[in-house]
């Protein structure tokens, strides 16, 4: 877990170090705040995708030989993003990157909740969320001295150190047979068509998008009540409480990304900082988060984790709030707010993760875990769509005005979010902590 979770920081990594370089992107191509957008949603809504896709080929696949295929994806995909001179280039090798990088998310929390007893899980999903939140916490400073220094394409070279980890983990992964249930390759297809055209239809207020989204879900549906094994395993979504946690997931992740989507835009807007100065106003936050996550990965395992969940969402809805009401503040208001968010989102993850693995039974583990990242990095790259889309349909006001009013639409999702787990913890008579069982509902 410890070798996987450094696999998994450089990846997440380059997710954040892309945050921070937006306003050079944009500078350097010529483009809008929600074109650029792109960059950052389509590596997620791919992310997201790809996440699915690894955590449901575990239940046939090898796990060594999918991770093989994945980062071998992922380096070749960063070595063309090195040479990218054009939006077009530079929106495909992050597409292809994401298409690699699903696998060390969705494969991790497939080996903590195969491997690791219910009583320890909390921490190994924690150890996850520490090695993310690092990532967090580092990426803003690398990407900001990689692009003030040598320019966004460095970007790309950065990310190919995770194939370092490929031959310590093909040593030390258990040699698993898993049984060969088959895969389906026509759900998984209808799932990115899905997934795509919702977003497509979202983003560019298309009728005919929303209208092939719609036609390709009634085609899912209809597949997957004639498939024996389906990519997505409906039986789950007939758990009302399965169902409530992908809605809290789904809102986490727009918080999430959406907050690190606005910040390098409100630090360069508002106050004319550098990429590096960026990354150095938000690594504080992310930083704290990864020290806290292995306490919390603990207090999770002994108090549980409807708690952690309930304090996470209270303190990101203060932070919204404030971030509301006081953006054009100063830029020390910003750090402030991100250095309670991130621990927030942290606690929340590790939380909702650690929740969601109990829920499920053993054998639906795989398929219920990769439709909960889905759920999760769906949410992530609606949001950054959005909230480009909405800070373009404000450029008219005054900049601080409008990220205003960006993240008064993310304090809503909150609001939302904490009413949605309310009722979760209410309803739910699922033992709580490392006191429950798979199986248990």
């Amino acid at each position: 877990m410890t070798v996987w979770t450094c696999g998994l920081f450089i990846v997440i990594m380059n997710t954040t170090m892309f945050n921070v370089s937006m306003p050079s992107i944009i500078r350097d191509l010529h483009i809008t705040a929600d074109l650029a957008s792109w960059i950052i949603s389509g590596y997620s809504i791919g992310y997201a995708l790809s996440t699915v896709i690894y955590s449901r080929l575990s239940d046939s696949v090898p796990l060594r030989r999918l991770l093989v295929i994945g980062l071998t994806v992922l380096g070749i995909a960063s070595m063309t993003g090195l040479f990218a001179r054009s939006f077009a280039i530079l929106l495909a090798a992050r597409l292809l990157q994401s298409a690699g990088a699903g696998v060390m998310a969705g494969l991790g929390l497939i080996i903590a909740g195969r491997y690791v007893p219910a009583n320890r899980r909390g921490s190994a999903i924690a150890m996850i969320s520490a090695g993310s939140a690092m990532a967090f916490g580092m990426g803003p400073i690398v990407g900001g001295l990689i692009t003030e220094y040598w320019g966004w394409n460095g970007l790309f070279g950065f990310t190919c150190l995770v194939l370092l980890v490929v031959p310590f983990l093909l040593r030390l992964l258990p040699k698993d047979a898993p049984p060969s249930s088959g895969f389906d390759a026509a759900g998984a297809a209808l799932t990115v068509i899905n997934a795509l055209s919702l977003l497509l239809a979202i983003t560019r207020l298309s009728p005919w998008w929303l209208a092939v989204s719609l036609l390709s879900l009634i085609v899912h549906v209809w597949h997957i009540r004639r498939s024996r094994s389906p990519f997505l395993n409906s039986g789950l979504l007939k758990n009302r409480s399965y169902r409530k946690l992908l809605a809290v997931g789904w809102c986490v992740l727009v918080m999430n990304l959406g907050n690190l989507f606005l910040m390098p835009l409100a630090l360069a807007d508002l106050y004319g900082r550098s990429p590096l100065a960026i990354g150095l106003t938000i690594a504080p936050g992310a930083v704290l988060s990864a020290i806290l996550t292995p306490f919390v990965g603990r207090w999770i395992d002994r108090f549980g984790n409807r708690l952690f969940l309930l304090i996470g969402h209270g303190v990101l809805a203060g932070v919204l709030l404030a971030q509301m009401l006081g953006v054009s503040r100063s830029a020390a208001f910003i750090l402030c707010g991100y250095l309670l968010f991130s621990p927030a989102i942290s606690a929340s993850t590790a939380s909702l993760n650690n929740e969601t693995s109990q829920l499920l039974p053993r054998e639906s583990l795989g398929s219920g875990m990769g439709f909960m990242q889905l759920m999760q990095f769906f949410g992530g790259s609606v949001s950054t769509a959005v909230c480009g889309l909405l800070l373009h349909h404000y450029s008219a006001l005054p900049a601080a005005d409008s990220y205003s009013k960006v993240y008064a639409v993310l304090l809503g999702v909150s609001l939302i979010s904490s009413a949605v787990l309310a009722w979760y913890c209410l309803a739910s008579r699922q033992p709580r902590g490392g006191e429950g069982t798979a199986g248990a509902v």
